[in-house]
């Protein structure tokens, strides 16, 4: 019989073990688009409970700042996380598209940023500027802080449950 060549999967792709084994892309399985459906479905419930409790301020979209923030924050938090914990197959990747694509890309909105921005520029153009700004500055600070965090509070905790140094 002839040599076999192994076949490599990528990190796009996922294993999909019927009859025979093939290799399939991550973003064609179904379990993975309904972990992004439902956790985006959950985060945009969030993000409108959120909006529910916190009212604009002088036409500034406050909830959708706040969301903004926290969600930049816990997606660097939670993929520092999971950079450290395997590779992006199984649990990890269950995690990134649930969790990250969808809960944190639905409770995130960078439309209502960009509308929010533009309608608040349109009467005040120095507020509708510095609301933009302030939010692109501080969600990239936010998940600087997420990623720093997790990795020298999670990180060396799973290390040290792990066994290692």
């Amino acid at each position: 019989m002839g040599e076999q060549t192994p076949r490599l999967v990528e990190s796009d792709s996922e294993r999909d073990d019927t009859v025979i084994t093939r290799i399939r892309p991550a973003h064609l399985s179904v379990g993975n688009i309904a972990l992004v459906a439902a956790g985006g479905a959950i985060g945009t419930g969030l993000r409108f409970g959120l909006g529910l409790l916190v009212p604009n301020e002088h036409g500034v979209p406050v909830a959708v700042f706040v969301a903004n923030i926290v969600g930049a924050f816990v997606l660097g938090l939670l993929l520092e996380f999971l950079a450290d914990t395997s590779l992006d197959v199984g649990w990890s990747r269950r995690a990134r598209l649930g969790i990250g694509t969808g809960l944190l890309g639905g409770f995130t909105t960078y439309s209502s940023l960009a509308t929010g921005t533009v309608t608040l520029g349109l009467v005040h153009p120095a507020i509708g500027a510095a609301y933009g700004l302030a939010t692109v500055v501080l969600g990239g600070g936010a998940s600087i802080i997420g990623v720093a965090v997790s990795r020298h509070r999670l990180r060396p905790s799973l290390r040290a449950r792990r066994g290692r140094s």
